[in-house]
């Protein structure tokens, strides 16, 4: 099921480079910018597209650093999972803000555990809710271990959400924060295959 659902995401995510790559190919050339010309208050639908579905997959994120608590970990691993919690969950209330300032609708976050039906999972990396069910019921001799794999997938997916706002998006401080995500996760994953490895 996990190797189905991550050929799904890495197809989808081949598609959405060739399609973005296609748009810039058509773009006039302005020495190598390929997105919307940036505005320190102007946005556009790209925009609105990374804050609502990064707020929808952090909110999955914070609900796997929930399923830590009561877990017998390695203290590097309770760490890690605290220093999530720690970046998203303000991230969270910045889309959130950002959302209600454009008029926009904020997504339903309330139960991060359901509503991921396999066609519901359009977002990189989300976890169905069989995923998440698996993690949940995981024998603490599992646990950790599953855990990791989890997060290092959907911090893969939240990365590529992150480089589409970078080449699509309008509003300098989504784009701003979208190359802090991508740097932040990606150093995760980078203690994550460690903590695997060790």
């Amino acid at each position: 099921m996990r190797s189905n659902r991550t050929t799904r995401a890495l197809s989808a995510t081949a598609l959405g480079l060739t399609l973005a790559f296609g748009a810039a190919a058509c773009g006039n050339d302005t020495g190598g910018d390929t997105s919307a010309e940036v505005s320190a208050t102007e946005h556009n639908d790209a925009d609105v597209a990374f804050a609502s579905e990064m707020l929808q997959h952090h909110a999955q994120a914070l609900t796997m650093v929930d399923l830590t608590e009561g877990r017998d970990l390695d203290p590097e691993v309770q760490q890690l999972a605290d220093e999530i919690r720690a970046a998203q969950a303000p991230e969270i209330e910045t889309f959130t803000g950002w959302l209600t300032d454009w008029d926009e609708e904020v997504p339903d976050t309330g139960d991060a555990m359901e509503g991921m039906d396999e066609g519901e999972m359009d977002m990189p990396g989300m976890m169905s809710a069989a995923d998440m069910t698996a993690l949940e019921q995981a024998p603490d001799s599992e646990f950790q271990t599953m855990w990791l794999e989890m997060m290092i997938e959907h911090h893969t997916g939240a990365i590529d959400m992150a480089e589409a706002e970078t080449e699509q998006g309008q509003y300098k401080p989504a784009i701003d924060l979208a190359e802090q995500i991508a740097e932040s996760q990606a150093g995760e994953i980078e203690t994550m295959e460690n903590l695997l490895a060790s």
